[in-house]
């Protein structure tokens, strides 16, 4: 977990629609959003949309907990969904979920791939690197929310996949994939052979029908 602490202040409001919304946007400067989840109801509030911008910018907020404060009372919530403007640097947006300190949580953070300069399958055999996977879903308590996984491609030959299950995950960290069972070990990078290159088989027989010419 990150050793900076995230509070964003926010506001309940009551107004609802696209109306009240572009309207919230454009002359007050806020962004309208939802915090759901836990044994409250869904309420609608207004956070100030630059406060929020310079957060984003920190890739720990998208998989960390946060210090919300509604009117100032205070509550612990993830960021669980995001809706930018497609041209312009605007949130539009912003879910999120209240969470417990006592009971697990579904949430996604993101990959960082390690040791790709060094990766053997690269650097010795010249293949290359492709990322199938930039995020994991993830089930854990708060206090174990990693700030990101880490895939360590420096052993990778070429031809080998890396699965989820080749992932080592912190301490109290499961994988919701693999939580349904072994076929859904999906592949998270793969070190591509390098073009041309043809298999021990393949090279067999072509040495062989060479042989026989």
């Amino acid at each position: 977990m990150s050793a900076e602490d995230f509070v964003l202040n926010a506001e309940a409001r009551a107004d609802a629609g696209k109306g009240a919304s572009r309207r919230l946007r454009r002359l007050a400067e806020k962004v309208p959003a939802v915090v759901y989840g836990g044994k409250k109801k869904p309420q609608s509030i207004a956070v100030g949309h630059n406060e929020l911008l310079k957060h984003l910018e920190n890739e720990a907020f998208y998989s960390h907990i946060i210090e919300l404060n509604v009117d100032g009372k205070s509550e612990n919530v993830i960021l669980k969904d995001l809706q930018r403007h497609p041209a312009k640097a605007l949130v539009m947006h912003a879910d999120f979920l209240r969470v417990s300190k006592t009971k697990k949580f579904s949430t996604r953070v993101p990959l960082h791939f390690i040791n790709e300069e060094k990766c053997v399958g690269v650097k010795m055999q010249g293949g290359s690197i492709s990322r199938n996977m930039t995020e994991l879903d993830i089930n854990c308590l708060p206090a174990d929310l990693p700030e990101y996984i880490e895939v360590d491609l420096a052993e990778i030959e070429a031809g080998q996949i890396v699965h989820i299950s080749d992932l080592t995950l912190p301490k109290g960290v499961e994988s919701v994939a693999l939580s349904h069972g072994a076929g859904h070990d999906l592949p998270v990078a793969t070190v591509n052979k390098p073009r041309g290159s043809v298999e021990d088989g393949d090279e067999e027989s072509e040495e062989e029908g060479s042989a026989e010419e």
